[in-house]
Formats: structure tokens, sequence, C-alpha cells
């Protein structure tokens, strides 16, 4: 059975991934959609949901159009955890191939490295950092690839610690070819199926990320997105329920889909767990 078979026997995983799509190709369709775009003022503040046909979501605080602002924020939410998520790929997959590897005081100091930042809770130090260098969106997505980085090197350099035994490495090693060489070409390619499922869980616990440091107030305040939607409306929370209620309904549907497509993934890359499962 080929792999998109496997996947597709998931059928929460398809439900996902339709959600996942619709998202994106609002995301992409945003300046065609809404191209007035989500800081223009439309008409009087707080004005009820499904009261007016040009205005199906209502208005915010300012008078702006609710639905416009979920359509732009979903870009910003959506590039927050795709980035944030490739970041955190690209510091953690190369420190955890090398430890498990080499092992030896390369492992030693690598996984003392990541145990440093493990110590501090994440949400934390997603704040310190962010409160340091300025609330922007590039701040907010290197906050978050920091803090997201070290369960990566640690699932890589489990992978590549039992590969590294298998026969095809050693003989690689017989062939001549360099540790790099081998590494590179050997080792990783036969991890990529438990990276690939990790950074689909990473992109919606970015999203949840930037979300909560948005609601804080640490958000970008010249970006639209949908944690700054949720953070601008604690304080009429009571009076105007819809406008926490629909961005906070779209980062619960995301973030649902993204865990669907990582357990569909899941299946489809090691179908016997699926069966050791049912």
């Amino acid at each position: 059975m080929s792999f998109w078979k496997r996947f597709a026997t998931n059928r929460g995983a398809v439900i996902g991934l339709i959600i996942l799509l619709a998202v994106v190709t609002i995301a992409i369709l945003a300046p065609v959609i809404y191209p007035g775009g989500p800081w223009k003022m439309v008409q009087r503040p707080f004005l009820v949901p499904f009261t007016n046909e040009a205005l199906p979501l209502g208005t915010d605080t300012l008078g702006r159009n609710v639905a416009a602002g979920l359509v732009h924020g979903a870009r910003v939410s959506l590039l927050v955890g795709l980035v944030s998520t490739v970041m955190a790929l690209l510091i953690g997959v190369p420190l955890g191939a090398l430890a498990g590897f080499y092992g030896g005081y390369v492992d030693e100091g690598a996984m003392r490295f990541t145990e440093f930042f493990q110590t501090i809770p994440n949400f934390a130090l997603a704040i310190v950092l962010v409160a340091i260098l300025q609330p922007t969106l590039g701040s907010i997505t290197l906050a978050i690839a920091i803090v997201s980085w070290p369960p990566v090197a640690r699932l890589v350099r489990a992978e590549v610690m039992s590969l590294k035994r298998r026969e095809f490495v050693e003989a690689a090693h017989l062939a001549g070819l360099s540790n790099i060489r081998i590494l590179v070409s050997e080792v990783l390619p036969n991890a990529v199926s438990p990276i690939i499922v990790m950074a689909s869980l990473m992109v919606a616990t970015a999203i949840l990320l930037e979300s909560s440091l948005s609601f804080l107030g640490l958000g970008d305040p010249n970006i639209m997105s949908w944690g700054y939607m949720i953070g601008a409306a604690r304080t009429v929370i009571r009076s105007a329920w819809w406008l926490s209620f629909f961005p906070g309904l779209a980062i619960l549907l995301t973030v649902l889909a993204l865990n669907l497509i990582g357990e569909g993934l899941n299946d489809a890359f090691n179908p016997h767990l699926k069966k050791g499962r049912t």
C-alpha cells in the first residue's frame, strides 16, 4: 500500500488536510477577498455578527471588519508557524545528527547545551526573549524557534544513534565514504519521516505560542494576527463575545487540523505501529 493510500485510510487526517488547505487558500487569497486590508474602519464599533450582509462577523472595538481580520490574520499566524518551525529544524537537526553520529564529547556537549534550554519553561523563555528583543514579527518568530528546537535535536539524536548501527552504514564505512557524507547521504534520509511528523506538530505549537504572546500584549501591534485579535478583545470579552470567539475558533480548527495531519503522517510512515494500536 502506497504512502498516500495509508494516509487516506485515516479519516481524521483527511479532514485535517481539507481544513488546512482551506485555511491556506483563504490566507493566500486574503488581498483578493478583502483588498482594503484589516485595519480599515468600515462601520460603527461592536456591530453584532449576522446583522449586516457586508459584515457577516460584525466589527471590533474600532469598527473594523472582523472577517477581514480573520482572513488577513491567517497569513501571519501560518507564516509565523511555518518559518519558526523551519528555523527550529535548521538548529535542531544538525545538532542532533552530529551528537547521535559522533557520540562521546560531541554528544555530551550537545546534550548539555540542549538541556540548558529545556530547564526553562518554553513559554516563559519566549516571553523573556520577546520582551528583550521588542515585540515584532521577527522577534516573535525567532523566540518561538529558539524554544522549539531542543525536542527536535533529541529526536534526531535518537534516530541517528539507532541508524548508525545498521548494516548499510557499516557498508558505507567499508566503501571508504567520509563520516559527513555517510551522515548526510545515508543516515539522515532514513530519519526524515519522524522529523516530518514532528514538524507538523511544531507548526501547531508555534501558532498557539504566537497567539499566547499576542494575548499578553507581546504581539506586533502593526501586524494583524489571530492572537492579536484575541488580545485586543480581552477587555470586552463579556460584552462583545464574537471578537475573541471567531479568532479562537480559527486557531482551534487550524491547530486541530495540524494535529490530525501529524497523526495521519505517523500512521502512513509507520504502518506497523497503526496495526499494533488497532
